[in-house]
């Protein structure tokens, strides 16, 4: 019997755009909002998440987005970043890099095993494309997430700011080398 859960590439259309938007600004205000000012919040919800941003992050070749259906609902997804210079001293070339940029779960799917799905999804992703290493950042005040990642080999090897509305906050730079690579 197969599952009713199904994780494919996104496509380009403003159908999609409009639902990463939606999918992308309540997620991020569901795991966040809680530790940061509303005006923060605002301020890089709105600059980050609406469906013109995401058509055009979704136009990118640079980009992969991942979905994550239960049925015909979208509750999840990541947004990869070819060739990300992440984490590397500046002037290193970043071929063969691949970048979680962001990998969200509705709430109510948290803890269902479809961030791991999803995690899943991108390490056979970064196979294919024989990428030496996958990188992400996360914020230092996201236990959580820090040891979810831990469970999937990611180990820390730097750090960055990362700016939400005025407040400067600290993502610790992760990576996973592949396979061979």
């Amino acid at each position: 019997m197969s599952s009713p859960l199904r994780i494919s590439l996104a496509k380009a259309n403003a159908v999609t755009a409009a639902q990463l938007a939606d999918l992308g600004r309540r997620t991020f205000q569901d795991a966040f909002s809680a530790a940061n000012s509303a005006a923060d919040m605002e301020a890089y919800l709105g600059k980050t998440f609406g469906p013109d941003i995401q058509l055009a992050e979704l136009q990118d070749r640079e980009n992969t987005f991942l979905l994550a259906h239960m049925q015909s609902e979208l509750v999840g997804y990541a947004k990869l970043r070819d060739n990300s210079a992440l984490g590397l001293p500046e002037g290193q070339d970043p071929a063969g890099r691949l970048e979680i940029e962001r990998l969200y779960v509705r709430d109510d799917w948290q803890g269902t095993g479809l961030g791991a799905a999803l995690m899943r999804g991108i390490l056979a992703l970064a196979e294919q494309l024989h990428c030496s290493a996958v990188v992400l950042g996360v914020w230092e005040k996201n236990e959580r997430a820090r040891a979810f990642y831990q469970r999937f080999g990611f180990r820390e090897i730097g750090q960055h700011n990362f700016q939400l509305g005025q407040d400067v906050q600290i993502d610790l730079i992760l990576r996973k080398g592949m396979a061979g690579r």
